[in-house]
């Protein structure tokens, strides 16, 4: 009879990060090939059987890649807001002012943008007057006046 190798015993498993309850391409082919290593010889693993888990494998492994280099756009896609916005440098922005009690326009205000900034993936214009402005406020953009 075969035995089996102690360090697949679950208490010989090195402890995963905290809240880590997914398996990852590692995991899988340790099981893989702890199957294949104590399957029986008398009985082996049918071939349509490892073909599935190995086309199980591969999927996951490139859902792996591809969510990895799904990440890697997102971060180079982060400074595009700054970008975007420059061309308002140097031009007059309008934005509203709300009144603080009702939260309602209690008006507009005129300023020119001096730089563009952007916090947490939101553009902010900063005005020659010191005021910051989110992008998603100007209504109206025209030339400087001099």
């Amino acid at each position: 009879m075969t035995s089996i190798d102690p360090s697949y015993y679950l208490n010989n498993q090195p402890s995963k990060k905290a809240g880590s309850d997914e398996l990852g391409k590692d995991d899988f082919l340790k099981i893989l090939m702890a199957q294949l290593q104590n399957q029986d010889p008398l009985d082996p693993m049918e071939d349509k059987e490892f073909v599935s888990q190995m086309a199980q494998f591969s999927s996951l492994e490139q859902m792996t890649n591809m969510s990895s280099t799904m990440e890697k756009f997102m971060e180079s896609q982060s400074s595009i807001p700054v970008i975007q916005y420059s061309g308002l440098i140097g031009k007059e922005v309008t934005y509203p002012i709300y009144d603080e009690k009702t939260e309602t326009v209690d008006g507009y205000k005129d300023g020119k943008v001096n730089s563009v900034s952007q916090e947490d993936g939101a553009a902010f214009l900063l005005l020659e007057d010191g005021e910051k402005v989110s992008v998603n406020e100007i209504t109206k953009v025209t030339e400087a006046k001099e």
